[in-house]
């Protein structure tokens, strides 16, 4: 590669990721450093702690919703990239963080790892970039909801 090439890239990289502050969102990693490095080197991939969500026995043991594969697969992405994420890769960690997990705190793991303080900080640096589900209209919300005429008339 160029020098010209790799100047472009990098500043196509910049341009993707520019409406997400990788520094804010490793500042909110770095005020959890401890736990959430503990928990990324304890974690055996075991598996132990699927059969403990609801979701994953009630979605036929798909791997994407044990415990162990949603906390890695968004705090551990988050960790290894320093906070510096594509918008997209951190619409997809919102994904899993609200649509994989209900935050029960059911889901136990042998070896101590606080699973849903993972999930629910995953889920605070989702919101402090402005990356939330649509809750109303992706959950099937709105028009067939029979409560929301109820709540529009308040």
């Amino acid at each position: 590669m160029t020098v010209k090439e790799i100047e472009t890239t990098a500043a196509s990289e910049e341009s993707i990721s520019a409406d997400i502050n990788g520094a804010a969102v490793w500042t909110l990693l770095e005020k959890h450093k401890f736990a959430m490095r503990m928990a990324l080197r304890v974690c055996a991939h075991c598996g132990l702690c699927a059969e403990s969500c609801f979701l994953y026995v009630a979605r036929d043991r798909r791997p994407e919703y044990m415990p162990s594969h949603k906390f890695i697969h968004t705090l551990g992405t988050l960790y290894r990239k320093k906070g510096h994420v594509r918008r997209e890769e951190l619409e997809s960690m919102c994904h899993i963080a609200w649509r994989r997990c209900v935050l029960c705190t059911r889901c136990y793991c042998p070896l101590g790892i606080n699973i849903p303080e993972m999930i629910a900080l995953v889920r605070r640096i989702c919101r402090s970039q402005n990356v939330v589900p649509d809750f109303e209209n992706a959950s099937g919300w709105g028009k067939t909801n029979p409560w929301s005429k109820q709540h529009e008339n308040r």
